[in-house]
């Protein structure tokens, strides 16, 4: 199957425009860490992605995940606390939970609940569900209480390198972290797609050095080039999505 990405622009922004809404639990005294919400909202990506309500010819979700995919593969990050969380839970689609740290195989650190991302089927740009429309996207801010920690040469997870030079609100780093986890599971064969699914999605989001950055965007590694809507200028480089099989396929060394 194609990836969508490759499609022409000209050809995506002519077909109608749908949006992948995801909603990001914060409530306002037990924020999760930034990391964790990142590392989060991607695998969240990736499970609707392989989620047979989406994948099967007649699933559910099929034709919204095609006619979204058919078009700029935009995804929208909101926030939710308390009720307005309870409520967005109850509509159809996938709660996916982190690890309450600055990595998905790290301990939680002490006070810091796990991110929580429920991620929803594609609905047309102005289509969203009234539960979900009333949700803010500005305002998205998370930090981490500690560094996260830093990767080992060894580390066989997947990464996504965040662009060190482009600030961005927590909620746009999910989307653009999401974008690179969809890239990847684009590129990939099949049985590398079944063998990530089948883990349970492990990856790790990080922010490289300056250097390190420019010697991945410039190999042959999926970059996320940003649209420009929000926040960053078009075409701004904001992720490279760094698969252990795309790296082998495409990089003649490792980062």
């Amino acid at each position: 199957m194609t990836s969508p990405f490759q499609h022409q622009a000209a050809d995506r922004d002519t077909a109608p425009q749908f949006v992948l809404p995801l909603v990001v639990r914060i409530e306002r005294d037990a924020p999760p860490a930034r990391t964790d919400a990142l590392e989060t909202a991607a695998r969240a990506v990736l499970t609707l992605l392989s989620d047979e309500r989406a994948t099967a010819d007649d699933g559910e979700w099929a034709q919204a995940v095609r006619d979204w995919q058919d078009a700029r593969i935009r995804k929208v990050v909101r926030r939710a606390r308390g009720t307005e969380w309870r409520r967005a839970a109850s509509l159809p689609g996938i709660t996916v939970t982190g690890s309450g740290s600055g990595s998905d195989t790290d301990a939680g650190t002490a006070g810091v609940p796990p991110a929580e991302v429920r991620v929803y089927p594609p609905v047309p740009l102005d289509g969203w569900p009234k539960e979900l429309a009333k949700l803010q996207v500005s305002g998205t801010e998370l930090d981490d209480p500690e560094p996260p920690s830093p990767l080992d040469s060894g580390d066989p997870r997947p990464v996504l390198w965040m662009n060190p030079d482009v600030t961005m609100s927590a909620g746009k780093a999910m989307a653009q972290a999401g974008h690179g986890a969809q890239l990847a599971w684009w590129e990939l064969s099949d049985a590398d797609r079944d063998a990530w699914r089948a883990a349970g999605f492990p990856l790790a989001v990080r922010t490289p050095s300056p250097a390190l950055w420019t010697r991945l965007s410039t190999s042959s590694l999926p970059v996320v080039r940003d649209a420009g809507f929000t926040e960053v200028a078009p075409g701004s480089a904001t992720v490279v999505a760094d698969h252990p099989s795309l790296r082998a396929r495409h990089a003649p060394g490792t980062p």
